[in-house]
């Protein structure tokens, strides 16, 4: 984002929500963070009573959600976009454009939300 702050007229590509309160979240996201080095990507804070959510805030909180050029993606998908957003990911971010790829990603992800509770206590 620091590019984007460097030159305001810059719009990132896409958006991304995620869940503040989540200190697993806050991990993944300043990783995330770090490595767009371009300021590809807008992250809102789900927390952040300023920013509007374009959906139900339980149903964003509940899933990734991130916007990229105007489509609303969730899941595996939405993870999907942000890696294609970031040049040391790109390359992952589009073998899941390949739809076996992003099934298994899904459900991989599915799977994890499952044990994400968990994951979330043990870091607090």
């Amino acid at each position: 984002m620091i590019e984007a702050l460097r030159n305001p007229s810059r719009q990132p590509r896409l958006k991304v929500w995620y869940d503040g309160g989540c200190p697993l979240c806050l991990r993944e996201i300043a990783v995330m963070r770090r490595w767009d080095r371009a300021g590809n990507i807008a992250f809102v804070d789900l927390d952040d009573p300023v920013q509007a959510c374009p959906l139900d805030r339980r149903l964003m909180l509940s899933r990734f959600h991130a916007q990229e050029d105007g489509v609303m993606l969730v899941g595996a998908a939405a993870f999907a976009a942000m890696w294609r957003a970031i040049p040391r990911l790109r390359l992952l971010g589009q073998m899941a454009r390949f739809g076996p790829c992003l099934w298994t990603l899904e459900r991989a992800y599915r799977a994890f939300l499952k044990i994400r509770p968990t994951l979330q206590r043990l870091l607090r």
